[in-house]
């Protein structure tokens, strides 16, 4: 699936990549709404409606993914709820193991992300992986979404990288259709990013399920 020896970079996506996504939908689909619902005196139907509706207006923007903002919008304490929930924090099935070969050879290795900060801050908390990346970059302190071109000539001015001979694994298809518009040659997704749904039958980029299908050589001794 990949040829190791043409990838000098990797670009490691964290929500539903490294780790389960199982956290943030749950908490979004199903707890966030059910608080609302008892603030706002209505019907969980009705709140996942209103939710549904006020958040999927803001899809693939920056704001979309930003605390600060739905706390101030919705008039609640999101990272605090969040909190609530860390406890279904965790990560991906051989996605350490990843890491650790991909941190021992000569390759680049970047967790790039859409989360805001105090959501990065909330996971590496409960899985800290942090030390396995050369570099940690945050979509909001490049002010673009990986989403948007922009994101990728901000990273190229800020860690550059050959995108011929780059490798990015996301679970979002708009992102790695971004991507590929800039120029990043190897493109993975996965296929079950949140373990409680069900698998992903058709992806437009190539997908996998686990790290182990994926796993670079072990480093000459």
């Amino acid at each position: 699936m990949i040829d190791w020896d043409c990838i000098d970079t990797v670009l490691l996506d964290m929500d539903g990549t490294l780790l389960d996504l199982h956290f943030d939908n749950y908490f979004w689909t199903e707890h966030l709404p059910r608080i609302y619902a008892e603030k706002h005196q209505i019907t969980e139907a009705e709140s996942v409606d209103r939710l549904h509706s006020t958040l999927n207006a803001e899809r693939g923007t920056l704001q979309w993914y930003c605390l600060d903002h739905w706390s101030q919008r919705l008039d609640m304490d999101i990272p605090a709820l969040k909190q609530e929930l860390q406890h279904l924090i965790s990560i991906r099935p051989f996605a350490l193991e990843f890491l650790t070969r991909l941190h021992h050879s000569s390759r680049d290795v970047l967790l790039v992300t859409n989360a805001h900060r105090k959501t990065l801050n909330l996971k590496m908390e409960n899985v800290d992986i942090i030390n396995w990346f050369d570099r940690v970059v945050i979509s909001h302190d490049l002010h673009a979404p990986k989403e948007d071109r922009n994101f990728w000539i901000r990273l190229q001015d800020m860690h550059p990288f050959d995108p011929s001979r780059t490798l990015l694994i996301d679970d979002t298809e708009e992102v790695l259709a971004s991507a590929q518009e800039y120029g990043i040659a190897h493109l993975l997704t996965l296929l079950q990013p949140d373990s409680k749904r069900d698998k992903r039958l058709q992806t437009r980029f190539q997908g996998f399920h686990h790290f182990d299908e994926i796993m670079p050589g072990e480093p000459s001794a």
